[in-house]
């Protein structure tokens, strides 16, 4: 644990706890090059596992050469005090999340409700977690290790985390890498807009995929077909859900498939499974490893804690309300399940800032990784990144739909990684794009297997960055 102020402008009041792990260099002392702190995204995804699992992954002579941290942020995980509002708000089936079911007043309901448990059990803590506090805390762990300069690593939200402690403390950055990238200063609610409209790509890049394998699936040639088919059993589960599985669960178990392309072969056979024999155990299956609450994890917390709390959004209902419907219009797959997963933010305790404008000053090259057809965080913020960071390198993969693109097999991206985390090499000034690599190929249909190689917690394999950046 390191133990920091809750408010950071009161140095000698109350303090919090963060957790951290760590796994000490090993090279010889004139080889070792600091700490790097670590960061999955959320947030409010425990960082501690990284620790151990990101070295794993590099040549050993780079694993060898830094101290690999991870961290949970305060209020989150290992960290204490930990945020617990309602462990059971996402427990199914829910309200339907479309708008058209007559379902907007219940949702605002319950949404009014959670907000009220966050504030009852945590009102001392909520004014202290924004990104803005959880990097003072990165700064009171690189002074706990005795370190002049951090390195870092982080996927989705934790690019934010990187940028922003870059802004503030520039004198203390070595080593930065930021894969899957948030804008540097468009708003939350701007944000998910920008997911909803590429969310709704993917959706059809998946529609298009099934086609093709109608040998496989059975669900017909045509996209528009196979869409008509997933909506005509997202209604069969409105009327008759299976156990906790509802419409809503549906959803999110489809979104899952935005994150990693590799999941499409299970998606698709819950699909074709569900509409030709009506079999629902491959449904299950799918909302089990990809979907369902854990009432243990209450990352979903942090999550509104930071982004309700980060930049001003809209207060008013009726402007949702008519703006989500203009988004809905053309993004109908994700809008309002988007929509209602942020919906604390129209009544959470806490005035609003805004986020930190991060402009490069000062700053040594860091390496940006971004696939151009990402859903949970848009090219538009890899791109503006980019050039916010003059100095910066933008590794582009082109057509590559996944999230979180490092370590995932991609040896164009991870050989740049490796390179960057040896040396410092970076690729040569090309422009505002300074790498293209090309995406992994899309999955054999058959190969069911495949699926889950993202795995749900950590272990042999890859362990599931930012399932929250919504």
């Amino acid at each position: 644990m390191v133990e920091v102020p809750l408010d950071h402008a009161r140095p000698d009041g109350r303090t919090v706890k963060i957790a951290i792990n760590r796994l000490p260099a090993t090279a010889p002392e004139g080889q070792r090059q600091g700490p790097i702190l670590l960061n999955p995204g959320g947030p409010g995804i425990s960082g501690l596992w990284m620790a151990s699992w990101i070295p794993s992954q590099l040549p050993p002579d780079v694993a060898a050469a830094y101290d690999w941290i991870g961290f949970d942020l305060r209020g989150s995980q290992h960290s204490e005090p930990r945020m617990s509002c309602d462990p059971h708000y996402f427990d199914g089936p829910r309200p339907d999340f479309q708008v058209s079911q007559g379902t907007a007043e219940t949702w605002l309901a319950k949404a009014a409700g959670y907000v009220r448990n966050c504030t009852e059990k945590h009102a001392e803590l909520l004014p202290h977690l924004s990104t803005v506090d959880h990097v003072r805390d990165m700064d009171a762990i690189r002074r706990a290790l005795g370190a002049e300069k951090i390195n870092f690593f982080g996927w989705s939200y934790g690019t934010t985390l990187g940028s922003t402690y870059a802004q503030l403390y520039p004198s203390h950055v070595r080593r930065f890498v930021l894969d899957s990238i948030v804008g540097p200063s468009i708003p939350w609610y701007d944000h998910n807009v920008l997911q909803d409209l590429q969310h709704e790509k993917r959706f059809k890049a998946f529609a298009a995929w099934v086609a093709k394998a109608d040998g496989v699936y059975r669900l017909g040639t045509d996209p528009d077909d196979v869409e008509d088919k997933w909506y005509a059993m997202r209604a069969s589960l409105r009327a008759h859900p299976v156990g906790r599985i509802g419409p809503d669960e549906f959803d999110d178990t489809q979104v899952a498939g935005g994150y990693n392309i590799l999941r499409w072969p299970r998606l698709a056979t819950v699909l074709s499974a569900y509409t030709n024999s009506k079999d629902t155990a491959p449904l299950v299956t799918a909302y089990e490893r990809y979907a369902a609450p854990d009432p243990t994890d209450d990352s979903f917390d942090l999550y509104n804690a930071v982004q309700c709390s980060d930049s001003k959004w809209p207060r008013d209902f009726r402007f949702w309300k008519k703006d989500q419907a203009k988004v809905n219009e053309k993004a109908p797959f994700y809008t309002y399940n988007n929509m209602w997963f942020n919906a604390a933010c129209l009544t959470w305790p806490v005035k609003a800032g805004n986020r930190t404008r991060i402009d490069g000053r000062g700053l040594p090259p860091m390496l940006l990784f971004q696939a151009t057809d990402d859903p949970a965080t848009p090219y538009e913020g890899g791109v503006d990144t980019a050039r916010a960071l003059p100095g910066a390198r933008l590794v582009v993969e082109r057509g590559g739909g996944s999230h979180a693109i490092t370590f995932a097999g991609n040896r164009c991206l991870d050989d740049t990684l490796v390179a960057y985390l040896r040396d410092g090499t970076l690729p040569a000034n090309r422009g505002l794009v300074d790498r293209t690599c090309d995406k992994l190929p899309d999955p054999d249909p058959a190969w069911v297997a495949a699926a889950p190689a993202v795995a749900a917690t950590p272990g042999a394999e890859r362990p599931d960055p930012a399932p929250l950046v919504r």
